[in-house]
């Protein structure tokens, strides 16, 4: 059994170490310790080496270089190196390790197997009380909050269906991704990445300070060869963190060989407004021309548009003399605006939700129904409602990214798993839920008073291992208030990453924005060349600037629900000392903003509480 440690003991040798030497790694006895700028931050014990004599139980074994283009996510070109390592378990098992200097991956590979079940996973992270940490109890969606927290010894929230709890009372299942800081500064991000067919994803289940990571099932039969996923830890400080592309350099390279279909970009979104579907053809109409005036490439016709009336080879939708999906498609197409449709995945939350349903489940029917949309000009798909982490769900997210792909549909994954580096692998994954967003607001009143904190932790939790969908930038209310402020609510355009960037506001909200907001949402770019961390700490704000071309945009929001003063340390980054365009807070109103038009870049700006600010920079 393999046992990750977080304490502060010796100082490493020179030895096993990242390309730029600042991670570094020494074998001693059964224990693997890992140091960051010589403090320890991570500990593996009770490895079950087969050879550790004169501490070389790992061998250098390759230098691993990761050169590639994305069409989507922090970066369109990343470069990173490793070094790998091995170590030798058993007769037939080997430890590989690769350190990176954003981080560490390992995983287990196995040869000679005989026929049967996988072998059972061999890693446990021990977080010693009084850590701190920012972890999401585990739920199917991962629909949850990172609370800071520094002990286990936390009562189970959310559905009682998902709650898991030890003898004692305390939740013991945790979601990925999970932030810790075991030194001042220094933060281990754990995750995981690269599933592939016949895997499940994974999570933690703790007894007390061990988390032991536990796939979600073991149930794969399997002979000769056969490796986990990756096991992931980024580490450094938080500018390390937010900029690191770990979980897609370790995944598999594109598999598809036409990309030039794939166009990321904005959309007009019905359901948040309405907490309701699409099956209103006038409604549809309005988001479409919302859409049109704003200059947005997408419209997502959200569930219960198979209500609208018959839809074509697809299936018997409702009789009746209206208006069908296909009229809603065509009038989408008509204004030059790609339209995506809503289908229930219907493996999770069937009975009494919304449909269509059972259209994708078996390969003759999702072939059939994919090539429908993609004759009647349908862009995209979103999938929802999940059943969890699963083999089965993990093999059908690729079966139906892999359909998508043959019938050019970008793909949208909601009520489903985080992201593993698939972003990479199929990139028409667009973006993925897997987040406790904007849509919440529709649900309960919790999300009201808690949202500005739990914005500024998802840059350094959920959205750094990739797209996250949380439907930003609200300015009206739903069926709960916000308190946020408006230029909090615009930042978090630019401030969460997804490539397909969902406005959730209703049309009227947008319209009746200044112009100067409204050219700002038209020209919002949902592809970055560059992500920078500029500065921040999780749940009490954030700042990042994203590059697109020869424009910069610097985002920032205040987490808490005092004033604060935000540096901007922008110089070593931007030579351009004026700004285009500058949305900032109106003292003593969420409901009003300063915008300017052009000025100079200040060396800090204040946010009022729940506050925020974006500026616009051309170089």
């Amino acid at each position: 059994m393999v046992v990750c440690v977080l304490s502060s003991l010796a100082v490493p040798a020179k030895g096993v170490v990242s390309p730029d030497g600042r991670l570094s790694i020494v074998a001693k006895g059964k224990e693997i310790i890992v140091f960051y700028d010589q403090q320890q931050v991570l500990q593996l014990t009770d490895v079950p080496f087969s050879n550790t004599r004169k501490g070389k139980a790992l061998r250098f074994v390759r230098t691993v270089t990761d050169n590639y283009l994305m069409l989507a996510g922090k970066r369109l070109h990343c470069q990173n190196v490793a070094r790998e390592y091995e170590a030798s378990l058993s007769q037939n098992c080997r430890m590989v390790v690769r350190l990176y200097n954003d981080g560490l991956a390992f995983r287990y590979e196995y040869t000679n197997l005989l026929q049967g079940k996988v072998p059972d996973e061999q890693t446990v992270y021990r977080i010693p009380e009084g850590t701190r940490r920012w972890m999401q109890q585990w739920t199917e969606a991962y629909e949850g909050f990172f609370p800071l927290i520094t002990t286990y010894q936390v009562k189970p929230t959310g559905r009682p269906s998902e709650r898991s709890a030890s003898p004692e009372g305390w939740n013991n299942r945790w979601g990925y991704p999970a932030l810790l800081e075991p030194v001042d500064g220094i933060f281990v991000l754990l995750s995981e990445a690269n599933i592939e067919r016949g895997q499940s994803a994974s999570c933690l289940y703790n007894d007390g300070e061990r988390f032991r990571v536990v796939p979600a099932e073991n149930k794969t039969v399997v002979s000769g060869s056969w490796h986990t996923p990756w096991r992931v830890a980024i580490i450094g400080q938080l500018r390390n963190l937010v900029e690191s592309t770990l979980i897609t350099d370790v995944s598999e390279p594109c598999r598809l060989t036409d990309v030039s279909w794939i166009k990321p970009g904005v959309v007009s979104w019905i359901y948040w407004a309405y907490n309701h579907g699409s099956n209103d053809y006038e409604i549809i109409r309005k988001y479409v021309d919302m859409a049109v005036a704003l200059r947005l490439p997408y419209v997502l016709i959200d569930a219960e548009w198979d209500e609208m009336g018959g839809y074509g080879q697809a299936g018997k939708g409702r009789e009746g003399d209206g208006k069908t999906i296909e009229d809603a498609v065509n009038y989408a197409n008509s204004k030059g605006v790609r339209p995506l449709i809503w289908y229930n995945s219907s493996v999770g939350w069937i009975d009494g939700a919304p449909g269509p349903k059972f259209r994708l489940n078996k390969a003759e029917d999702r072939e059939r129904e994919f090539a429908w949309c993609e004759r009647i000009g349908v862009a995209g798909v979103k999938i929802d409602f999940f059943s969890g982490d699963n083999q089965m769900n993990m093999d059908y997210c690729m079966d139906l990214l892999e359909c998508a792909a043959r019938h050019h549909l970008l793909v949208n994954f909601h009520g489903a798993t985080i992201p593993r580096g698939w972003q990479r692998t199929y990139p028409n994954l667009m973006t993925t839920e897997g987040v406790y967003g904007a849509e919440w607001y529709n649900n309960v009143p919790t999300f009201t008073d808690k949202a500005a904190c739990h914005n500024a932790t998802l840059p350094f939790t959920r959205n750094v291992i990739g797209p996250m969908d949380y439907t930003p930038c609200t300015f009206s209310d739903s069926q709960h208030p916000h308190i946020t402020t408006h230029a909090h609510e615009l930042a978090l355009t630019v401030l969460y990453e997804s490539a397909l960037q969902h406005l959730a506001d209703k049309p009227e909200s947008y319209l009746t924005q200044p112009k100067e907001v409204q050219t700002f949402l038209s020209q919002l770019p949902s592809v970055w060349e560059e992500t920078r961390f500029v500065g921040g700490y999780p749940g009490e704000y954030a700042v990042i600037a994203r590059r697109c071309g020869n424009t910069w945009y610097v985002a920032g929001i205040n987490g808490s629900d005092s004033e604060r003063v935000v540096e901007l340390p922008l110089s070593h980054l931007l030579p351009q000392k004026h700004f285009r365009v500058a949305f900032l807070d109106q003292k003593d109103s969420y409901l009003l903003w300063k915008i300017q038009t052009a000025g100079m870049l200040p060396e800090r700006v204040v946010c009022q509480p729940r506050g925020g600010f974006v500026f616009v920079i051309n170089e």
